[in-house]
């Protein structure tokens, strides 16, 4: 497996559209029995292979997601309550600072690093269709990407070949780690190693 650095300066304005996206459609199925406003992801945190704390719902266009109060207006991860006492862990926990902003634009989903440290992205959307493995891409501090893309998402016939899901075949989703990579290149082989990551799971129905 071969790895991609790769990274885009500029970071696309904020736009009010709102487009449906989903979790698993159980959970997708639950939130339009109790007649509540559909979201276009749910964002899970994991620490090495434990979801720490309840599945994140996102209805507006824009999410911040970091660690310490007031660091912004969104999904606080230091609010959860995790018992992991590794030392690894925790040293990526204090790394983690303003974290990423998700943001949701007309043509997908871009990712914004708004940490010190780099972010690790893995997605179908950013790699050759006919690829056999997917690419994790290094996101440097202050630079975005176009995490998903919707115009390759719906001609695409394998939502994930990611090897640790919380929602396995039920969408697309996109792994995000912080600081710490995984794949060939690294000692991590599988993202399920890192010590602090998210899944966000899209809603395409």
């Amino acid at each position: 497996m071969r790895f991609l650095h790769f990274a885009i300066s500029v970071f696309p304005k904020r736009r009010p559209d709102t487009l449906i996206l989903s979790p698993a459609s159980r959970y997708s199925l639950a939130l339009q029995e109790s007649g509540e406003q559909s979201h276009w992801c749910v964002v899970a945190y994991w620490e090495e292979k434990t979801r720490v704390g309840r599945l994140y719902s996102v209805q507006e266009p824009s999410l911040d997601i970091f660690y310490d109060l007031p660091q912004g207006n969104g999904f606080c991860l230091g609010q959860l309550c995790s018992d992991n006492k590794s030392q690894l862990v925790q040293m990526v926990r204090a790394k983690i600072g303003y974290g990423i902003q998700l943001t949701r634009e007309p043509d997908g989903v871009w990712v914004y690093n708004r940490s010190c440290y780099p972010i690790f992205i893995k997605s179908a959307t950013l790699d050759n269709p006919d690829s056999r493995t997917l690419l994790v891409h290094k996101v440097f501090p202050g630079f975005s990407i176009k995490a998903f893309d919707f115009d390759k998402a719906g001609s695409l016939q394998r939502p994930n070949d990611h090897e640790f899901t919380q929602q396995p075949r039920t969408g697309f989703t996109v792994q995000i780690s912080f600081v710490k990579g995984w794949g060939q290149c690294y000692t991590r082989q599988f993202i399920s190693s890192c010590p602090c990551w998210l899944e966000v799971i899209f809603n395409t129905r």
